[in-house]
């Protein structure tokens, strides 16, 4: 599994895990004469230490900062290795919230990874709607754009670089997960997105993109509105749907059977209930694996 150390724009890099599947992530640095600014860590320890060889590799300091993008393990559970005593973690409150309340739940749905002593390192700073950084003479925007991926969801927006780390808001080339968020919400964020006019997206997962993800994640998330309607309209369940249609023109994405948990989802959301009201995720994901005829979704993490 390769992994690479981009710089997109002066001092700013991406750190991309191929192939961008279940918990294998990207993050973000941000790198200053004497500081360091990480976004997003890792979902293992094993994991945590390469990023941390890699980031020696870039400078001698340590992560002064971290900006956890939303609650799951794959952007969390490697902020206890990589966030040293004095760091500052920062995320939305929802997520704070989520990070405390989901745990190590995430270990056990794939309990023959290799996860490693994970200690939970919950955020110490949360806002609200927006946060500015001011580091050195870069200004960095927290946004809070959710409900999208989840509830608690952080985009990092560099407005001079056009530079958005957009967590798993946006995941090129990787199917969309919007299970513990929302349709209708992920393409209201996505709008809102699309008005900053990025240059270079990072997302959650996958390469190292353009503005085109904007356009390609809206048509996923428009196609699978229309056929969640077909299924509220037929009284078919979310996984009869599913097995029938798949994962549509999206098939040769990453990760196509979360188009399950989706369509759970959006489903939801046509029959009134609101954005991100929570839905049994433990069930739903057990939905999954009878979708992948009783196999656990692959997950290299």
């Amino acid at each position: 599994m390769t992994t690479t150390m981009q710089e997109i724009a002066d001092g700013v890099f991406a750190y991309v895990q191929a192939d961008g599947g279940w918990c294998v992530n990207n993050s973000g640095v941000l790198l200053e004469p004497d500081r360091v600014t990480l976004i997003d860590t890792v979902a293992t320890v094993r994991r945590a230490w390469r990023l941390q060889e890699a980031l020696a590799r870039l400078t001698a300091a340590r992560p002064h900062l971290l900006v956890s993008t939303h609650f799951h393990g794959d952007h969390t559970f490697g902020n206890s290795v990589l966030a040293g005593p004095a760091a500052v973690v920062v995320a939305h409150e929802r997520a704070r919230t989520d990070i405390i309340e989901a745990g190590l739940g995430l270990t056990g749905l794939w309990p023959d990874v290799e996860w490693g002593d994970i200690r939970l390192r919950p955020p110490d700073l949360t806002y609200r709607d927006t946060l500015t950084l001011h580091l050195g003479d870069r200004r960095v925007e927290l946004l809070h754009v959710g409900p999208a991926h989840t509830t608690g969801d952080t985009v990092v927006w560099l407005p001079e670089e056009r530079v958005l780390f957009a967590g798993d808001v946006l995941t090129s080339g990787c199917t969309p997960f919007v299970l513990m968020g929302s349709v209708s919400g992920s393409l209201r964020a996505i709008e809102r997105l699309r008005s900053l006019r990025p240059r270079v997206v990072v997302g959650g997962h996958g390469p190292v993109c353009g503005p085109e993800v904007l356009d390609e994640t809206a048509g996923y998330l428009r196609w699978l509105t229309g056929t969640a309607e077909d299924a509220v309209k037929s009284g078919l369940s979310p996984s009869a749907v599913a097995r029938e249609v798949g994962a549509g023109p999206y098939g040769d994405w990453v990760d196509p059977e979360r188009v399950v948990g989706n369509l759970h989802r959006a489903c939801a959301e046509l029959r009134g209930e609101p954005e991100g009201a929570p839905l049994d995720v433990v069930a739903i994901f057990g939905e999954m694996i009878d979708y992948l005829g009783g196999k656990l979704p692959a997950c290299a993490a």
